[in-house]
Order: structure tokens, then C-alpha cells, then sequence
């Protein structure tokens, strides 16, 4: 049985590692507002580049690097409990391991769980 699950990480693994990633995609802050009220795309800026950061996946680091990024970069804007909710939100639902559209490395098909990007993966983000 264990040689049957070692065999199917594999497959998952090399399947990973061998398709070409989708092209980027924002859906701005999710399901979350983009803005406030008085500033409709306050903080959208934020939630883009934590986009580009979940679209491309990575470790598990990474991916709580690319949160903490994005709080801070709400609480710039001047909303920090704003910053904190979003915070908890992507924590929770951007798990790699749910198949949402807006999961950590979206970009690729799914599953695709927390793992360091290869050279070629890399290459074909910068393109």
C-alpha cells in the first residue's frame, strides 16, 4: 500500500512539474471588497500583487510571506484592521488544498500543493 501512495505522489509531483502555467489572472481582492466605500480601489493594488504571488505558488513559507505582504500592504493604505481581517481570510482560505479559483498556486492545475518553484517553472513566469 505504501508503494501504491509513493507512486502517486510521483505521478502528482511529475505532472506538476511538467505543465506550462496558465496565463496571470486577478480577480482583485476575491470576495472581499476592493475598497471602501469613499475609496472604491483602495487597497486592489494589495490584493493584485498577492494575486501574482498566489498565482505562481511556492513553499509554505512563501505563501505566509505573501500575507504578510499584503497586510502590510493594507495597513499602509491606512486601513490596519482592514489589514488584519484580510489577513485571517487568505490564511484560512487560500490553502493549496482546496480547489478553489483563488487557491495558493492557482496558476497551475490542481492539486498542486506547497512546493519549491523549478528553473523551468520560474522561466515561465518571468515570460
Amino acid at each position: 500500500m505504501r508503494y501504491i501512495f509513493t507512486l502517486l505522489f510521483f505521478i502528482i509531483s511529475y505532472s506538476a512539474h511538467s505543465e506550462e502555467i496558465k496565463p496571470f489572472t486577478s480577480d482583485g481582492c476575491s470576495a472581499f471588497p476592493d475598497g471602501t466605500f469613499e475609496q472604491k480601489e483602495l487597497w486592489l493594488n494589495c490584493c493584485t500583487e498577492h494575486d501574482y504571488a498566489y498565482w505562481q505558488g511556492g513553499t509554505y513559507e512563501q505563501r505566509l510571506t505573501a500575507d504578510q505582504q499584503l497586510q502590510h500592504c493594507v495597513a499602509q493604505v491606512g486601513e490596519p484592521a482592514i489589514a488584519q481581517l484580510m489577513l485571517a481570510g487568505v490564511r484560512v482560505g487560500g490553502s493549496p488544498y482546496l480547489p478553489t479559483s483563488f487557491r495558493w498556486g492557482y496558476g497551475w492545475s490542481y492539486p498542486r500543493w506547497y512546493q519549491p518553484l523549478t528553473d523551468d517553472e520560474k522561466q515561465q513566469i518571468k515570460r
